[in-house]
This record gives C-alpha cells, structure tokens and sequence, in this order.
C-alpha cells in the first residue's frame, strides 16, 4: 500500500456487502490495516486522537470485512463489509454517514445541504 500521500495514512471507504450502498469513509494507517486484516472487523486510524480505533467498540455496531478491495493506485482500500449491531455506521444514528444531499440553490447558483430522499 502507499501511504506517503496523506502522511502515512490512506481512505477507507466503507461499503455494504449486500446493498452496495456507502456506508462511511475512514482512515487507515499500516497499523489499521493490518488489525482489520487480522481481527476481520474495522479498525480505523482516528486522525482527531491520533490514535487507533475500532468501529463500534463501544456502540456494539462493528463493521465486518468481508473482503478488502485496493485501488489502482494502491492508495485507497474498499471495506466490503456486513454491519452488525443496529446496523448504524455514523456516529449520528443514521445508517450511513452520507444521509444528506447538496443540491443547487435556485436562485444565486449555490448548493444546499438537504436530507437525502429514499431511492
């Protein structure tokens, strides 16, 4: 993996084994990566803290991996993963962390942050 392009750290974007549908985006380090790869759950590098951590420690909404896809560029992994718990993956309680749309504005251009309509 490359690490060198965000400071030892690559995304990891999360995705639903079965619906396909994103889930959140995390990041990894070396550390991370292997501990996912060792434990088959998620665990994220936590750029706030500094610090590992493992989705759901807490909560009881672990994500297991299922499989882990890596870009062409070696710099970005996909999670392939089965939630477990209530199924919540963002901290806010919503299932996925993108649950809000920007959309344009009608009158000066801009974009408008909005609750994502179902389908």
């Amino acid at each position: 993996m490359d690490y060198s392009k965000l400071d030892g750290l690559i995304p990891a974007v999360v995705q639903d084994d079965r619906t396909g549908e994103v889930l959140m985006v995390g990041f990894m380090n070396d550390e991370a990566l292997r501990k996912t790869r060792e434990t088959g759950f998620a665990t994220f590098f936590s750029r706030t803290r500094g610090a590992l951590w493992t989705k759901g420690e807490t909560s009881g909404n672990r994500l297991e991996v299922k499989r882990i896809l890596v870009d062409c560029d070696e710099d970005t992994v996909l999670l392939k993963v089965v939630a477990l718990g209530d199924g919540v993956a963002c901290h806010t309680g919503e299932r996925s962390c993108f649950y809000r749309e920007l959309g344009h504005t009608t009158d000066s251009g801009g974009f408008r942050l909005s609750r994502k309509k179902d389908g």
